[in-house]
C-alpha cells in the first residue's frame, strides 16, 4: 500500500496541472488509494464511473478483435483532461490509474508520458 501511495503522492507533485490521481480496481469500481483535491472531485465516485468506461472499451475491443492493449484513454472537458491508463504490470491486471488535471495548467503530452513512466514502475 505504501508504494501505491507514494506512486500517487509522485503524480501530484510531478505533474502540471494534477488535481487528483487514483488507483482503481476495474473489476470492483473500488479505488485502492486516491490522493488529491475532494471539493474539486469525489475520487471514489470518479473511479466507479470510469470503471464503466474501461470495461466498455475492453468489451468493444474484444468484439471488433482488436489485438493490443490500451495504453491509454483520454476524455477531454471544457475545464479538464481526465487520462485512464490500465497497468500492464504482472500484478497490475485489473487496475487502471486514473488521472485529473486541469486543462489551464497541464501539459496532456507531458502528463500523459509522466504517468506512463509511473505505471511502469508501480508495484502493486
Amino acid at each position: 500500500m505504501a508504494q501505491m501511495e507514494s506512486a500517487l503522492s509522485d503524480a501530484m507533485s510531478t505533474i502540471e496541472g494534477a488535481v487528483g490521481v487514483a488507483l482503481v480496481d476495474y473489476t470492483s469500481g473500488m479505488a485502492l488509494a486516491t490522493l488529491g483535491d475532494n471539493q474539486a472531485l469525489d475520487l471514489n465516485i470518479a473511479a466507479a464511473g470510469n470503471t464503466d468506461v474501461v470495461r466498455a472499451k475492453m468489451r468493444t475491443m474484444e468484439m471488433l478483435e482488436l489485438q493490443g492493449a490500451i495504453e491509454d484513454m483520454l476524455i477531454t472537458l471544457t475545464s479538464q483532461y481526465h487520462i485512464i491508463r490500465p497497468v500492464s504490470g504482472k500484478n497490475g491486471s485489473g487496475l487502471f490509474l486514473y488521472l485529473v488535471l486541469d486543462r489551464k495548467r497541464a501539459n496532456l503530452a507531458l502528463a500523459r508520458h509522466r504517468l506512463a513512466r509511473l505505471e511502469a514502475e508501480l508495484e502493486v
